[in-house]
Parts: structure tokens; sequence; C-alpha cells
């Protein structure tokens, strides 16, 4: 076949123009935009060079296969891309599709640039179903990839509509995912499979919408309102980290703390008391730079990005408000997942501890919270970027492991005045130890003296300047020190050595 100028610039067209315009306007009000505006939306101007654009183009009404891939920059950064157009066949995969795909995403692992997914499709069509999904280059070599990529280069996702059966494991394999509100949605089986499956009637955002998956199963990350804000969600995530896992997070211009945060006055003097540990660590960061991943999930525990004088950080924090800062079997995958992501691209840790433990109790238990926490804990072991612990109020048990603690080989161990580092609680202590002396005082006054003293027996074998004498911790500072301290301890460590074992990997209690 012999094109001419003319004929060649029609076929570009249709290409271009996506599918038919009923789709088009169905998407519209809906609130959702076409995949070439999300692309637009989110690159450089004039940057993005695509790949595959007459992918199919003998076939009726399928212009690019249904997905647009290729290369451009963001903020000056260059990235690879894949953004399904739900104008064509709702998005759904054929033959061509998850040959783009896949080949998008060897692009990106071989030339060591991020990879984002703008997630929009219906899954496979069945009826290509031989020609998609079984071969060696068929759907599965997608995840594959991904996982080959998967701490070697950032992959982010923004997900703006279905992500279906199969298709569903593209965000699941990405480091973060951005979920609009409305419109976004996981699951393996449609409403209708699950009920002709199980018998179970429900909806697709009942069993698989944005909150579904940022608040309850952890899926999600980031809850947007619109389809920008889950863009530029994605561009921020990038900005904290490296172009891939050989380089270093990129540098901002150093800021102040926030001047109207006393630290000092954050911290209650009882420990019963809870208070935020985000705005601890707004107070403690370059203003504006925290940047809060998974903040509606598993909330007892707080991670994200920031940065300290300008370099990038990892923050991973018990917050009180939630739980009493207990970690349970969602909070540990949390931070496992952060923790890992971290170590991969070379972003140091600073752990803010204020951890009763871990929680106990027999719903938990069968939960497997001791295999959670088992993960946690080799997650901290296994990070080999520099490490800060910093126990602002206390850290008991096996939470002081979870967190860094002396034995984790963190870089320091910082302790404020108002920390407490012991296996429990001196109420639990006391409790533990004299319940049966405890229950033999009949007498109300007695009784309570008796617990009053045991417990300040208890305090002082825990004191942190007894802790600090024992080398347990490297320093005890007050809340208005602990930033610059920070500062120095990081640079002084950012030259170490990066090795942990030698062996292949370890087995992960999964």
């Amino acid at each position: 076949m012999t094109l001419d100028g003319e004929a060649l610039e029609r076929l570009r067209k249709r290409a271009l123009a996506g599918g038919a315009e009923k789709y088009h306007a169905a998407n519209a009000a809906k609130g959702k935009l076409f995949a070439r505006e999300r692309v637009a939306l989110l690159v450089d101007e004039g940057s993005f060079v695509e790949d595959g654009l007459y992918a199919n183009a003998l076939a009726d009404g399928l212009p690019a296969d249904g997905v647009i891939t290729g290369q451009a920059t963001v903020d000056g950064r260059p990235v690879c891309l894949m953004a399904n157009d739900s104008t064509v066949k709702a998005g759904s995969w054929g033959a061509r599709t998850v040959e783009k795909i896949i080949r998008i995403i060897e692009r990106a692992y071989a030339t060591g640039v991020p990879m984002i997914y703008l997630v929009d499709s219906a899954g496979a069509r069945i009826t290509d179903q031989v020609d998609l999904f079984p071969g060696r280059r068929g759907a599965g070599k997608i995840f594959w990839n991904q996982v080959r990529a998967s701490g070697s280069i950032p992959q982010a996702c923004a997900l703006f509509g279905p992500s279906a059966a199969g298709g569903a494991y593209i965000p699941a394999f990405c480091d973060v995912v951005a979920m609009v509100e409305g419109n976004a949605s996981m699951y393996l089986g449609s409403d209708r499979m699950v009920e002709m499956v199980t018998g179970e009637k429900t909806t697709l955002e009942a069993m698989g919408g944005a909150a579904v998956h940022t608040r309850e199963s952890g899926v999600g990350h980031f809850l947007c309102k619109t389809e920008v804000e889950a863009l530029e969600t994605v561009k921020r995530y990038l900005s904290y980290l490296p172009d891939n896992w050989t380089q270093q997070p990129p540098v901002a211009e150093p800021a102040a703390a926030p001047s109207n945060v006393d630290l000092a006055a954050l911290v209650p003097e009882s420990e019963r008391q809870a208070f935020d540990m985000r705005r601890y660590a707004r107070g403690l960061l370059d203003e504006g730079s925290f940047f809060e991943i998974q903040a509606l999930w598993a909330r007892e525990v707080t991670v994200g990005f920031g940065r300290l004088a300008g370099e990038v950080v990892g923050v991973v924090a018990n917050n009180s408000m939630f739980k009493g800062g207990v970690l349970f079997v969602d909070s540990a995958d949390k931070a496992t997942r952060f923790i890992q992501l971290c170590d991969a691209f070379n972003v140091p840790l600073l752990f803010l501890s204020d951890v009763p433990g871990f929680m106990v109790g027999a719903a938990v238990e069968k939960e497997g919270i001791i295999r959670h926490g088992a993960k946690m804990i080799t997650a901290v072991s296994e990070a080999t970027v520099p490490k800060m612990c910093v126990v602002v109020r206390k850290a008991y048990g096996a939470g002081l492991y979870a967190m860094a603690g002396p034995g984790f080989e963190p870089d320091a161990t910082i302790a404020l005045p108002t920390a407490k580092i012991a296996v429990m609680g001196a109420e639990a202590a006391v409790n533990a130890v004299y319940a049966n002396k405890i229950a033999a005082i009949d007498d109300p006054e007695e009784r309570a003296a008796f617990v009053a003293a045991k417990r300040a027996e208890y305090e002082r074998d825990i004191d942190i300047v007894r802790l600090a004498s024992e080398l347990v911790v490297d320093a005890v500072v007050e809340p208005h020190e602990l930033r610059d301290e920070l500062v120095r301890r990081f640079a002084a460590a950012r030259g170490k050595e990066r090795h942990f074992s030698k062996r292949r990997h370890g087995v992960t209690p999964v």
C-alpha cells in the first residue's frame, strides 16, 4: 500500500482522534478527559514523542489500538508513559495494545527513566484472547516487565476509570496509585461476575472504587478529586525520586522549617494523651515539603517524603491520633513497602517513634500480626540507606525494633527529653510483675501507694540519661535542636557503605 502525503495525514488524524464522538461525549459527561489531553497536561509542552501511533491501522475503529505510548519530559526530566484511550473499545487490550505497553516498559527500564501509567481500561478483549493472553509476548509479559523494573525505576500510576480483571495488576505493581474519586476502580471480577460466581450482590464502586482502595484495601495511595489533581500528584511524587536506582534523589533549594511550630509544645507530658505526628513532621521538615503517602489507610503509621535543608528524606512515624499509634497488620505492611521504596531509590529514612508496640489479641493473631510485624522488621533490617531513629516519646517492645532501634544499625538513635525506651510501659510492667501482690492489698490507698512506688522505680530504671550513659542512645537533644542535628547526621552518613548480606535475597515472611 503506497501512501501519499494527503492519505498519510488522514490516517494520522484518524489515529489521533481516538474513538467515535459519542464515546468522547460520554466520557466528558463523567468529568473524564481524553487520553491525549491527560498526556498533554502531564508532560512538558512539545516534549512527547509517540510510538505505535499506527498500531492496528488496518482495523476498523481501533485507532492506535486503544493505547498511547511514548517518551517525554516532566519538569525537564525524561519519562516513558502509556495512556489507555477509553474512547476505543473502553480502553480494552488487543494484541497490539499489549505489545505497545510491553515495549514502552522495556524502554523505560533499558534507558533508566521513570515509567508512568495513565490507566482507564476495561481489560482484555475476550474475542482476542488467543492473540493477547497466553504467549511469550502476551499480557503476562507486561507484569513480568513491571516486576523486573520495580526498584530499578520509579513506576507511578494515575487511575482515571476502571482497571479490570488482569489489568488491575498494572496499578498493583506500581510504586503508587493516584485514584480519581467517583470514576477510578480496580477489580478482578465485575459485579456481574461476582454475583454469578459467589452469589454476592455488589457494585463496582462498593467492591473496588477509589474510596475502598485508598481507605480499606491499601492498593490505592492517593484519593484525588479531579484528574488534574491525580496528574499533579504523580508529578509531585516523581519530584522526590531519582530517575533510577543508580542515582541520588534530586536536591531542592534549602528552605527553613515553619516558624510557627513549637515542637516541644506539640508533645503532651502524659503518654496517654494523643498528638498528631504529622504536625510534628511538618514542623521539623523544610516548610511545605512534606508529601504524605497513603494518608487515608492504616493511619496509625504516617509515611511520606519531605526535605531537610533541601535533601530528600523518607519519614516513617507513629501517630497516636489513630489507634494510639499501635502497629497493626495493615500499618506494618504500609511501613514495610515504604521503607523498601526508599531503600530502592537511595532515599534516607527518618523514623519518628511514639509506639506502644504491636497490637495483641486473638483477632490480630489470626490475621497474622507476627508475620506482618516480621515483614516490617525485615524491611528495617535490610534497608541500607542512612537511617535515623528519633524517639520522640516512647518506643516499647518490638515497636522499638520496627522503628529502627539501636539493634538495627541506624546511623544514630536520638532521644528527646520526653523519650522512654522499654519492653513495655510502666503501668503494664508493674501489673505484669506485681499483679498478685497488688490484688492481695485490700486497702485502696495502700494499693495505690504500692503501685506508684513500683512505677517510679520502673521509670528510674529506664531513665533516658541512664540509657544514654549505657550508649543505648547516641544523643539526647532538645526539640529545637533536633532539625539541625538531623541535617548534620544525614550529611555525615551520606557516603555510607550499602552492603547488607552475603546472599542472593532473603526469604521474606510474607
